[in-house]
């Protein structure tokens, strides 16, 4: 192959065009100038190349050489990616770190992977299996949590030759031979990807198992299935960050792939120092250890924040290739939009609305279409989850801006924070009136089979006293709760219930950061028990007054607190309690 070097004709900002790359392919990556920056062709228009530079161009000539490496931008796959710190093209932070301080040097080149270090690997695949994409030849244990499955790549398939003894390998060494239609073929434990292209599977399944989150608003009003697609939109100071740091740490995926991209630095340095220390709760390991963080500043350069998503998903997808279920954190998308709509500008295409490329509902869909729960390549039957929930920006905090519109268009949950429920200290401050979820009918059954029978039923009737309480509350504002008839400020105060104790939960309480699901089963039922039986006094003539008073009614407000292992003997004795004092109370009035 020939090589192909053309040289600079034009410099706009992150966007290059280059003559005589005759050849060239487009997403071919190339090597710009004489510090070698990165960059990507985006554009190909006869001899000439539009790259985008995915580092700071300042100092480029008109002039300077341009080289094609004719591969596409792609990640380096295989152990060593768990607990790392990557930026938008796979660059490990830690490492240039140490090779040029605390500032990334233009031009610096780094392995993504470590080609030093040795991996403990134990095949369990044996000379003569027939095997094809994604089947399993071995395994190391990657961190103390991840056991890494050293697969072959999806685009081969033959019969084993021969395979390595068990021991020590680096991630360049053979490890295996495969015989195929067009010779043997060498395998080692480290794979490539390009970025752009989704990575095959087998069958994608209708999604019908739900994460479950621990967030008592989520899993029970809006939830999201593995392999689901969901949205966190909301301004500055709703709390976009802590929540993503929630789902990262409670939701019952294995493994975690966070991607800052384009987030303040102060952000993302929150981000890297509190992920070391979080503690994962199903093994009491840091979290880190199945966890690769994608971090993308805003002062990075704005191309490598384009870049930044695509590797994100196909380190998700790999980690999905597994039989894992895994959960990417894109925080944000809106950043991700203003880097597209900076370099279309600097292309001079034609904007659509507010100056965003018409394109943009077609890469946000490409993005998110990489989700979902599939059945593997390879012999066997084997299951695995990319579950993407993507934080949007809008300037303002305003949803019908072009970004948070065509997100909506394509995901399947809606959780929309609100400024004003923040300013109440009320977190997570999901909006029940304006959020949604399209997987309630498809993870119902699940719910109802391993949870509890009537959870849909509790789910809807818990919904509507809540959209009640917002219409009365537009009385209420007028002439004041005393002026509504009994009935309804009985409703009042059990949707207030349900609002203040369950909706309200702290991501900082030991106990009340996760609430399991049976938990909130049976948190809602007594709270829809308790609506029930104060409805049922006050058409009695029992006075509102009275009924606020008992003491059960305070053990309701502290059910979130009660520890996850005693609840159910400690709710139940509550709900006799509630039973026999607003009985009595039925009882003082009737005579």
């Amino acid at each position: 192959m020939s090589e192909i070097v053309g040289k600079i004709v034009r410099i706009s900002g992150p966007v290059i065009e280059a003559d005589d790359m005759r050849g060239s392919k487009m997403y071919d990556v190339v090597r710009v100038g004489e510090e070698n920056l990165i960059g990507e062709i985006i554009r190909l228009n006869q001899d000439i190349a539009t790259i985008q530079v995915y580092e700071d161009t300042n100092g480029l000539k008109p002039g300077e050489k341009v080289v094609s490496t004719q591969e596409p931008l792609s990640v380096e796959l295989g152990p060593g990616l768990i607990s790392n710190i990557y930026d938008g093209i796979q660059r490990p932070l830690p490492a240039i770190n140490k090779e040029t301080g605390d500032f990334i040097a233009r031009g610096v080149e780094a392995h993504a992977l470590d080609r030093k270090k040795k991996w403990h690997f134990k095949p369990t695949a044996k000379p003569g299996d027939r095997v094809k994409g994604c089947d399993i030849l071995g395994e190391v244990q990657e961190s103390s949590i991840i056991m890494h499955k050293i697969m072959v790549p999806p685009t081969i398939k033959g019969t084993l030759l021969s395979i390595e003894k068990e021991g020590d390998y680096t991630i360049k060494q053979r490890i295996a031979v495969v015989a195929t239609n067009k010779g043997d073929i060498k395998l080692q434990m480290l794979q490539r990807w390009p970025v752009r292209k989704e990575r095959p599977v087998a069958e994608k399944y209708d999604p019908s198992l739900p994460m479950i989150t621990g967030q008592r608003v989520i899993d029970t009003f809006f939830p999201v299935a593995k392999g689901g697609t969901a949205a966190i939109p909301g301004g500055f100071g709703t709390g976009k960050t802590v929540m993503l740091h929630s789902l990262a740490k409670w939701s019952d995926a294995q493994v975690v792939v966070y991607v800052g991209c384009g987030e303040r630095g102060n952000e993302m340095t929150d981000v890297l120092r509190e992920f070391p220390d979080l503690v994962d709760p199903a093994t009491g390991e840091p979290l880190m250890n199945r966890t690769v963080l994608i971090a993308n500043t805003s002062n990075m350069p704005v191309a490598a924040r384009d870049a930044s998503v695509y590797t994100g998903i196909t380190i998700a997808e790999y980690y999905r290739d597994m039989g894992y279920d895994v959960a990417l954190m894109a925080d944000s998308t809106s950043r991700w939009a203003e880097a597209m709509r900076e370099i279309s500008g600097r292309l001079e295409e034609m904007p659509g609305e507010e100056g965003y490329p018409a394109y943009l509902a077609s890469r946000l869909a490409e993005f998110y279409e990489r989700a979902g729960r599939v059945r593997l390549l390879g012999s066997k039957n084997r299951e695995g989850s990319v579950s993407v929930m993507g934080a949007v920006s809008p300037p303002g905090g305003d949803f019908s801006e072009p970004v948070a519109q065509n997100t909506l268009r394509i995901v399947k949950v809606f959780w929309a924070l609100d400024a004003d429920l923040a300013d109440r200290r009320h977190f997570p401050s999901i909006n029940w009136l304006k959020s949604y979820s399209l997987y309630m009918d498809e993870v119902s059954d699940w719910w109802e089979k391993k949870v509890g029978k009537e959870w849909l039923k509790l789910s809807s009737r818990a919904m509507a006293l809540l959209q009640k309480e917002a219409e009365l509350q537009e009385i209420v504002k007028l002439v004041g709760p005393d002026a509504l008839p009994p009935r309804e400020r009985a409703l009042l105060e059990s949707a207030r219930m349900i609002r203040e104790n369950y909706l309200q939960q702290s991501a900082f309480h030991e106990v009340d950061t996760y609430c399991p699901g049976k938990k909130q089963y049976e948190m809602l039922r007594l709270m829809l028990k308790f609506s029930d039986e104060i409805q049922e006094a006050v058409a009695k003539n029992v006075h509102m007054d009275d009924i606020v008073a008992i003491k059960s009614r305070e053990g309701l407000a502290r059910m979130g607190k009660v520890s996850n292992k005693v609840f159910e003997k400690q709710f139940k004795k509550l709900e006799q309690d509630m039973e026999k004092e607003i009985n009595a109370l039925i009882r003082e009035r009737v005579k």
